[in-house]
């Protein structure tokens, strides 16, 4: 007997073909209501895997955004009530002309009319919203550990995204709290919260540093009123074996949210106060005459 989608995940949730591949993780099943598409072949009508253009992110310098790409693969025919076909899906982006991003999914067209269950098997870059440039210098030499995370939270793998980004936070502690200081500095914080900052830099127990330093940030720093650092010290002081998987997957995404915002800030600030510095330099130099 012939298995099929179908078989397999009864009664998928309904999306057209673009948001499918636009926002659905893979390993969920979806009824595609656009799935095919009628196309001449010769002198006879055949139906095709429609391939829609999507929008997505893309992550060249020279885009850096959500862009128009268009699939560059040949036609894939599904028969009626035939087996499904597995196959994968390349999509260009129509600005740069050079990112790509890569589906690997299942489809059948089920009898009688345009529609049919899909799924993903996976997707290169990895499904989820893009990882900003920023945070990736933040956590430096613990990039894999963060990206492992971000697959582990992408397949709702609660418990192991935590212990990932958990152990980002902990081993590149040091490096995060250096570019806290270096913004205090340079806002000419007061002395007492550089004294604590650069003493919870160098503590050993990582909760302990960052209850230490927790409000010491600068204001420039804080997300909504609120210091980053006491958000993640609410978050990564959890016990994990008193709390669900679906628990765990909230804390985790609370925390890489933060730190994405945490990244963000700190540059902005440094850049703010380079411009600041160049300005006041221009006005402060005398003029040629």
């Amino acid at each position: 007997m012939t298995s099929n989608i179908a078989d397999e995940h009864p009664e998928p949730v309904s999306q057209t073909f673009a948001e499918f591949l636009e926002s659905s993780p893979p390993n969920q099943p979806v009824q595609i209501t656009d799935l095919t598409e009628l196309k001449w072949n010769g002198a006879n009508q055949r139906r095709y895997l429609k391939t829609p253009e999507i929008q997505i992110h893309c992550s060249e310098e020279s885009c850096n955004g959500v862009r128009f790409h268009r699939c560059m693969d040949g036609q894939y025919t599904l028969t009626e009530g035939g087996k499904p076909i597995n196959c994968f899906l390349t999509y260009l982006c129509s600005n740069c002309q050079n990112h790509t991003k890569i589906f690997s999914i299942r489809a059948y067209r089920e009898d009688g009319g345009f529609n049919g269950p899909m799924i993903k098997f996976g997707e290169n870059p990895v499904f989820g919203p893009p990882i900003p440039a920023r945070l990736l210098k933040l956590i430096g030499p613990d990039r894999d550990t963060f990206l492992k995370g971000r697959r582990c939270e992408n397949q709702g793998l609660g418990v192991g995204a935590f212990v990932y980004y958990r152990r980002v936070v902990e081993q590149q502690k040091i490096r995060i709290f250096k570019e806290i200081v270096k913004v205090s500095e340079k806002i000419g914080a007061p002395k007492e919260k550089l004294t604590i900052l650069n003493a919870a830099m160098v503590e050993g127990q990582f909760t302990k540093a960052l209850d230490m330093a927790k409000d010491a940030m600068p204001e420039s720093l804080l997300i909504n009123g609120h210091s980053p650092l006491k958000l993640l010290y609410k978050a990564l002081s959890e016990g994990i074996h008193n709390l669900t998987d679906e628990q765990c997957l909230g804390l985790a995404s609370s925390v890489r949210v933060v730190l994405g915002e945490l990244s963000d800030r700190l540059a902005q600030a440094l850049k703010d106060e380079a411009e600041i510095t160049n300005a006041l330099a221009r006005l402060l130099t005398p003029t040629k005459q």
